[in-house]
């Protein structure tokens, strides 16, 4: 065999280099996580995966919901990361998406796994039902503070609560199904009844109720914890209440869609996004994380941010999903701002 000449061997490297270059993948990965995390997420996986890029297309819970049941036929997304467990389950009941144990998955809380084996989805972390509370303009009102859902009906705080809406906020969906878990249904729609005579508007966004009451815009924004910690931390006059009966939560989760023609570099992103390293960061944002002991305190919340958490039933809640919404809707959509 003739020996090839050192130029084109050289010739040969740089035909591989530029091979290798254009072997990255790009993920198009559909998100509801706030967007003030999404580029440190970004950053650090990419870091440890040079070959792979994130694409993020992020939008609230509920439009990013609707958007994933739209394009069922025709999926566009390689990788759902941080949208509601609830959501998710949706998705699966539609055999959209691809079971995946990513490694490591034995070490997380099991309620923050899906219940298949091998699981449809995995958990990153929890947002857990909370009142941001403005003390200055509860005082100047002569207001005092809620501490229970019930309080919010109480005539006294008529036009100064604030919550989002169910059906473009995951955060609002998950006070609606906590309250039918809790009360039962007829007495939550009775309850939710009551709580809209005293509500100023519905939003689209589940921490906006708690900007908004940090702002003074409203009294008592229903949202969820971290907000309010975020809040109080840069100088809001606002507490953070846990209501005496409990807190819903929604567990944030990540999930391969079925059919994406880039399966191995999702299943990197999912086993990266169950790592101890991973919920290392969710902690930044979140009191509750998947991982167990990687949770620190967070300023200005309690520690024990879990033990408000209801026992909450995800696959009860997906399955009735759309018939809560619809029945909300009809009651209350009244009083909704308007969609931007």
């Amino acid at each position: 065999m003739k020996s090839r000449s050192p130029a084109v061997l050289a010739a040969f490297a740089v035909t591989l280099l530029s091979s290798s270059a254009f072997a990255e993948t790009t993920l198009t990965v559909y998100t509801s996580v706030e967007a003030v995390d999404l580029d440190r997420y970004k950053q650090t996986f990419e870091a440890a995966n040079p070959d792979i890029k994130i694409n993020w297309v992020r939008d609230s819970t509920g439009v990013m919901t609707a958007k994933l049941l739209a394009e069922k036929d025709n999926p566009q997304a390689d990788v759902v990361w941080g949208v509601a467990a609830t959501s998710l389950l949706l998705l699966k009941g539609e055999g959209m998406l691809e079971p995946y144990a990513p490694a490591g998955v034995e070490k997380l809380d099991q309620k923050f796994v899906d219940s298949a084996n091998p699981p449809a989805w995995v958990g990153m972390d929890a947002y857990v039902a909370a009142l941001c509370y403005n003390t200055v303009e509860a005082e100047k009102l002569g207001l005092t503070p809620p501490k229970s859902w019930a309080d919010l009906t109480k005539p006294e705080y008529k036009g100064h609560v604030v919550m989002p809406n169910p059906n473009s906020s995951g955060t609002g969906f998950l006070d609606v199904s906590a309250w039918i878990q809790i009360m039962g249904e007829e007495a939550a729609w009775k309850y939710m009844d009551g709580l809209h005579e005293n509500i100023a508007a519905y939003t689209h966004s589940g921490s906006k109720p708690c900007k908004m009451a940090a702002s003074g815009e409203t009294v008592i924004g229903v949202s969820f914890e971290f907000p309010g910690a975020k809040a109080k931390q840069g100088g809001a006059p606002i507490d953070i209440i846990f209501p005496s009966e409990g807190s819903g939560w929604e567990a944030e989760a990540t999930a391969i869609i079925a059919g994406t023609a880039n399966l191995e570099a999702a299943q990197k992103l999912v086993d990266w996004s169950i790592s101890k390293e991973a919920n290392e960061m969710y902690n930044v944002g979140y009191a509750v994380v998947a991982y167990p002991g990687v949770a620190k305190p967070i300023e200005h919340l309690p520690d024990d941010v879990a033990s408000k958490m209801i026992k909450n039933d995800f696959e009860w809640a997906a399955n009735n999903r759309a018939a809560i919404l619809a029945e909300w809707a009809k009651r209350y959509d009244g009083k909704s701002e308007p969609k931007s």
